[in-house]
């Protein structure tokens, strides 16, 4: 039988699976806000932008990623901070109009 006898040394990477490297942590009122796509934005250092969608924080998402490189930020917020969901539009007899 073979039992460790020092110290044990755990690999990094092995506790940081879980959980991507994190460049920085920004305000939600520190990104630009896109209502039009509903997608909140942020200059990334390689000159793309970071990004996450108005849904994925409403679910609870906080992780921006660059579509250009491997950084990713976390947006600090609270719900309440979020815009508040439209209701459906109704037409003229009331109806919410659905789209296809």
């Amino acid at each position: 039988m073979n039992f460790l006898t020092g110290p044990v040394t755990i690999s990094l990477s092995i506790l940081t699976m879980a959980e991507p490297s994190i460049y920085d942590e920004i305000e939600l009122e520190d990104l630009t806000y896109h209502p039009a796509t509903t997608l909140y934005t942020y200059p990334c250092p390689c000159g793309d932008q970071f990004e996450i969608t108005l849904q994925d924080l409403r679910d609870g998402e906080d992780i921006a990623v660059c579509p250009s490189c491997s950084l990713t930020i976390r947006v600090i917020f609270e719900p309440g901070d979020l815009p508040a969901e439209e209701p459906p539009m109704e037409d003229s007899k009331g109806l919410a109009a659905v789209t296809a």
